[in-house]
């Protein structure tokens, strides 16, 4: 799967940045040091021009690739649901039983990343770490209904649509298909963070993960 994962290019909505950050090397850059950066210092501290000075390049230089940080992180996100799409999809694809094969796109969407060496300029592990940490602030904001309209979100709720899917195909008969596969999918980045920052309301530990946690509620769900 590795060979074929780095023969495809992930697809990130177009309204999200000035200039496509993969057609340069400077874009590249940009992608690359801001997960370092952002990992490091936070989100909230993150700015363009910290970002300037690391890749020592001038602020209005990141601009012409991102109108803000806001953005960057909206791509980042895209970026890593658009990532975890095809590991989903390629993960899947020859597993016959319904329950293995939900119990296997469980396995991708929840658990710990690393780092893909087929992508030379982004660190998987780090922006996982990011995306636990940050991704639902994308989400939070008063704008989150007009960014919805303009699909922004879109490939992470192909992610919960995939195993909304996989759900179904094991038990047809469940009413809350949708609601299930969302609550794995941002569920498994909570007890990630939980597990890391606030470990006495979690059972998730060093030997039980998220993944365990998950197949052990679908096994008991949808009998």
């Amino acid at each position: 799967m590795q060979n074929i994962l780095s023969n495809i290019i992930i697809s990130v909505n177009d309204k999200l940045y000035v200039k496509n950050p993969e057609t340069s090397d400077l874009g590249k850059k940009i992608i690359q040091q801001s997960i370092l950066l952002i990992d490091e210092i936070g989100f909230e501290n993150f700015t363009f021009k910290k970002l300037g000075e690391k890749i020592n390049s001038n602020e209005s230089s990141i601009y012409r690739y991102f109108e803000s940080k806001h953005k960057l992180m909206l791509y980042l996100s895209s970026w890593y649901w658009g990532w975890i799409e095809y590991r989903l999809a390629f993960a899947t694809t020859n597993i016959n039983n319904p329950f293995e094969r939900l119990k296997k796109g469980i396995s991708i969407v929840t658990e710990k990343i690393e780092d893909d060496s087929s992508t030379k300029h982004i660190n998987e592990s780090i922006l996982n770490k990011i995306i636990i940490q940050e991704f639902t602030k994308t989400l939070l904001t008063k704008e989150v209904d007009e960014e919805n309209k303009k699909d922004f979100f879109l490939v992470y709720k192909r992610v919960i649509n995939r195993i909304v899917e996989l759900i179904e195909d094991v038990n047809p008969n469940y009413n809350f298909a949708k609601s299930l596969a969302s609550s794995i999918v941002e569920g498994a980045l909570h007890q990630h963070f939980l597990k890391d920052h606030l470990k006495t309301i979690t059972n998730c530990d060093k030997t039980i993960s998220p993944t365990d946690f998950y197949i052990d509620l679908i096994e008991k769900t949808l009998k």
